[in-house]
């Protein structure tokens, strides 16, 4: 009987897992280590304890992928998008990335990485029309 396939948007915590072991062994098998982990920095209200915004991403054989940041409005510009920033590439270089890589939209924040070091190296446009993703990479080594 052949395999099934399916598309969904809520995949199972035993799904994800399994995919993940699988990679984490595939990349052992060829890279002779597998050192996938996820890295966040997470911003936190001290009053009510609870988390208002932060980074995610993960690292991977000398890579840290950012995957998403958000801060409110009422947190920008206020430098703590740098720090957290930092404080990540940081977390990056210690577990002994060489580079960063993410992607964000044109309407969001490239400026903000690129003062941060970070070079564009792609742009692919995206909806809604006029607007682009926008890759950038750091080479983490440089401090």
């Amino acid at each position: 009987m052949p395999l099934e396939i399916a598309v969904t948007d809520e995949p199972s915590d035993e799904a994800l897992d399994l995919i993940g072991s699988g990679l984490d062994q595939f990349n052992l098998e060829a890279a002779g280590y597998a050192d996938r982990r996820a890295l966040a920095v997470l911003v936190t209200d001290p009053a009510s304890g609870k988390v208002v915004g932060g980074l995610t991403g993960r690292t991977s054989l000398g890579l840290w992928f950012v995957d998403l940041f958000h801060l409110p409005p009422e947190y920008r510009g206020s430098g703590l998008g740098s720090r957290v920033l930092k404080a990540a590439e940081d977390e990056a270089r210690r577990r002994g990335c060489r580079s960063g890589v993410l992607y964000t939209i044109s309407f969001q924040a490239p400026d903000f990485y690129v003062k941060h070091g970070w070079t564009v190296f792609g742009e692919v446009p995206c909806d809604p029309p006029g607007t682009c993703r926008v890759f950038l990479s750091k080479d983490l080594s440089a401090g």
